[in-house]
């Protein structure tokens, strides 16, 4: 019994080593284009860290098991019982609750209490959404995009997006930008990102407006392209468009 013992636990060591890495060297995450997107996926790494040795604790233990006790004969015989130490069952218990009590705090409290530390924003753009559009509104600037066909957002500045709905729940997400909020009717929701980077949809399809609440028959056509432009871009944009609607 002691050589099952140490032939699981050697699997179980390989196959944290292989799943560490792969969580530490693999591109499992999309395009970043905002400070928030970076606080994000770093969580997801940490919970990936921490949670792959629990993960394969289970695995090793399920395959060797399958592996080395399997029945065998005719007819099928049942395989002798196996009996842990109470010092294992109580060992887990005491690692993966101290590890899902850790993991509120970190990243959970502490992620949360970065995102939300700076509530200065730069720009506004209200956003109403319906079935299946997005209207978008700059009030510093009097422009607003009915049915709008992208949102153009400045390079750098910290935007606070004010999110509410017109008829049914939608939510208004940006893959890129990994924040996510219910667009909610009679509720208006406040959203603050930092975009980081330039780019286009044309660049990468994660740079869009996308709804992630399933919200009738249009739902999939429900996406508006974004464009990230540099300052002096944003301002020439805003004039062009504030000259479309009209002055």
């Amino acid at each position: 019994m002691r050589r099952d013992f140490f032939l699981a636990a050697a699997l179980w060591v390989i196959l944290t080593v292989l799943a560490e890495w792969a969580v530490t060297s693999m591109p499992f995450f999309p395009i970043q284009a905002a400070r928030e997107a970076a606080v994000i996926d770093e969580a997801f790494r940490r919970l990936f860290v921490w949670g792959a040795p629990v993960f394969t604790f289970v695995v090793a233990g399920l395959v060797y098991s399958v592996l080395r006790f399997r029945a065998s004969g005719e007819p099928p015989a049942e395989g002798p019982p196996v009996y842990t130490h109470p010092l294992v069952t109580w060992g887990w218990l005491f690692v993966t609750s101290g590890l899902a009590i850790w993991v509120i705090f970190n990243p959970g409290l502490t992620g949360l209490a970065e995102l939300s530390a700076d509530q200065e924003a730069d720009l506004i753009v209200q956003v109403t959404a319906r079935k299946w559009e997005w209207d978008f509104t700059y009030p510093q600037y009097g422009v607003r995009l009915q049915a709008a066909q992208e949102l153009v957002l400045p390079v750098g500045r910290r935007v606070r997006f004010e999110i509410t709905s017109d008829d049914i729940i939608h939510s208004f997400w940006v893959p890129a930008f990994r924040m996510k909020v219910d667009a909610v009717p009679g509720l208006t929701q406040v959203l603050y990102i930092t975009p980081d980077r330039t780019g286009t949809f044309a660049d990468d399809f994660n740079l869009r407006v996308q709804c992630a609440e399933l919200c009738g028959t249009g739902h999939p056509r429900m996406r508006t392209r974004l464009r990230i432009l540099p300052q002096e871009d944003f301002e020439a944009w805003l004039e062009q468009a504030h000259a479309s609607a009209g002055g």
